[in-house]
């Protein structure tokens, strides 16, 4: 099965690694600069789980692409995602599956939309990485899973097939039965810990600490009705999990959002408050959801104006 990996950064070059590691077929589609920089110092990865030294791993440039892939893996972030789509697209053929590890369900709309519903797989990923600056991948927590399956909820050959091209590679793989609506929880959590550390500037304990709890558990309220109007009610294990989380005296949690913030960079606004307001009505203009989407929105506004506003 040949793979394309779009983009060589901190989690697409990541599982894209593993891959490689474990010998499957994978070609990353990265930018000149990008594959510049492969061709000098080889994809490296730095783990706890092992390290990875690759030299001179295969790439491609959008320019260059000229035949089909069997499976596109898609982590760009969500404010790349039509420039991404626009750079794929020559990859993809009849017989294409594209697997997308985005946060929210917006992409899935835009990825149906462009190449069909039947390409697209749901999926998602449980990892912490960055880049250095030496364009090394730093994995920095144990956790690195990948989780997928067809947006039906259906057992197909396509999905097992895929399933067996990336199984027994260094990270943890789970084919699912239920993949949207894993999806859904997942989105409801990160709205939760990214909408209420942004609007605080602070770090999960640092709110309980605030006496400010309740206010991360509304939060988490909000966004599971949301969820539950759209015939995706989270269940109970993952409540019971999430409000433990996010009431954690002494919690370090931040969400990634926040951490853009901090350093003055581009957020998923849009895709991770914005679009789950929108998909609740926008109902209650003093919603806690709508003030957090408003504050990262106001952030969005003056780093327009004044790009160096976030990192001081």
């Amino acid at each position: 099965m040949r793979i394309l990996v779009v983009g060589a950064g901190a989690i697409g070059g990541y599982f894209g690694g593993r891959l490689l590691e474990a010998g499957r077929d994978v070609t990353f589609l990265v930018r000149p600069r990008r594959a510049a920089e492969l061709t000098r110092t080889g994809l490296a990865i730095r783990s706890r789980s092992g390290d990875i030294d690759i030299a001179g791993p295969p790439t491609v440039t959008a320019e260059a692409l000229g035949s089909a892939f069997d499976l596109v893996l898609l982590s760009c972030k969500a404010y790349d995602l039509d420039g991404a789509m626009a750079s794929f697209a020559p990859a993809v053929g009849p017989g294409t599956a594209i697997l997308p590890l985005l946060n929210g369900i917006r992409h899935l709309d835009l990825l149906n939309a462009r190449f069909g519903a039947e390409r697209v797989l749901g999926g998602q990923c449980l990892i912490s990485t960055m880049l250095d600056a030496e364009g090394r991948i730093l994995h920095l927590v144990d956790t690195h899973a990948l989780t997928f399956g067809e947006q039906s909820g259906q057992r197909t050959a396509r999905a097992d097939a895929i399933a067996a091209t990336l199984a027994n590679a260094r990270f943890t793989l789970q084919l699912s039965d239920d993949i949207l609506q894993e999806m859904w929880e997942k989105w409801v959590f990160i709205a939760t810990t990214a909408g209420i550390t942004c609007l605080m500037r602070a770090a999960i304990g640092d709110i309980v600490a605030a006496g400010a709890a309740d206010l991360a558990a509304s939060l988490l309220d909000e966004g599971t009705g949301i969820a539950a109007s759209q015939g995706f009610a989270p269940r109970a294990a993952f409540l019971e999990r999430t409000r433990a989380m996010i009431s954690a005296p002494g919690s370090p949690i931040t969400a990634s959002m926040l951490r853009d913030i901090e350093r003055g960079a581009p957020v998923e606004a849009d895709h991770i408050l914005g679009d789950l307001l929108r998909r609740g009505g926008d109902a209650g203009r003093a919603s806690l959801l709508r003030i957090a989407y408003a504050h990262t929105k106001a952030y969005e506004a003056r780093r327009a104006r004044e790009p160096a506003a976030g990192t001081r």
